[in-house]
């Protein structure tokens, strides 16, 4: 099985040896770049992420000799692990992806980046949606001026990282408001993350399929059950006849969230499931 192969494939089916060939074509300064970002974008999944392959991530990001698509992938594909480890901590050797020590360095590595202006704007960028994953102190200040940019491609990593950075409520709310759907999108996830009310009227008015775009749809019916998971329920159970089976399934999965799946609607699901299939 290639790459190739291996990004067609749902991560929990890739064979034992996927992670050394992820480490293999990571490693290979003489592989294809196509092949080499892809190495990079799979390295970070939880089946596969180690020691060894995280050292490596780490030492794209910091080389200044890789190009720069590589580096932001690279940092990328940290994220999770940082999240993952921040969570769950190291107590616990069944939880443990990569030693602590190893974290920790990751962390401050990725801080020494982030701060210094010779490091390309992108993978600058990279860094910091990566870095959040695992909040530190320097992040609230860092996201501020990432989101006070005139910049359109530095606010949208900013809104990105109000996801994971407490204290953002009024800026969120604001940029629901914009013009620009990615930043749009990344309001409404955040909105939803963090359960604010004051976002519901807006959240909600975005259910509305044929008119919302898919994801952004998609987003709303997720972040709903989290802010207001009574009335979620109620303007959700709507949208269970989609002929949609990927709306079908985040309303189900919202409406889970939200408490409101019945006995009854789960039967109904399963025949739903089943006569689409």
């Amino acid at each position: 099985m290639d790459l190739k192969k291996l990004k067609d494939t749902a991560p929990w089916e890739w064979p034992e040896s996927a992670g050394k060939m992820i480490l293999d074509v990571l490693r290979d300064n003489q592989a294809g770049e196509s092949d080499r970002l892809l190495a990079a974008e799979l390295a970070g999944d939880y089946t596969v992420i180690n020691e060894a392959l995280a050292k490596t991530l780490l030492s794209a990001v910091r080389s200044g000799d890789e190009a720069e698509e590589l580096r932001g992938k690279a940092a990328i594909s940290l994220g999770p692990v940082l999240e993952h480890s921040d969570i769950y901590g190291f107590q616990n050797p069944d939880d443990i992806l990569i030693p602590e020590e190893l974290f920790l360095r990751i962390q401050e590595s990725l801080h020494q980046l982030y701060m210094n202006d010779e490091v390309p704007k992108e993978v600058r960028r990279r860094i910091l949606e990566a870095s959040v994953r695992a909040p530190q102190g320097w992040h609230r200040e860092a996201v501020q001026a990432a989101y006070s940019s005139e910049d359109e491609a530095w606010k949208l990593t900013g809104i990105f990282c109000m996801r994971f950075v407490r204290g953002f409520d009024t800026q969120i709310l604001e940029a629901l408001n914009s013009k620009n759907p990615d930043i749009h999108y990344q309001a409404v996830c955040a909105a939803g993350n963090w359960q604010l009310d004051a976002a519901w009227p807006h959240i909600a008015a975005l259910i509305t399929p044929g008119i919302t775009d898919k994801p952004l749809l998609l987003a709303a019916i997720e972040a709903s059950a989290s802010i207001r998971p009574q009335e979620a329920s109620e303007i959700l159970s709507v949208l269970t006849n989609s002929n949609d089976e990927e709306i079908v399934e985040a309303v189900y999965e919202a409406l889970t969230l939200a408490g409101g799946t019945s006995e009854d609607e789960d039967s109904d699901k399963d025949d739903d499931d089943e006569f689409h299939g």
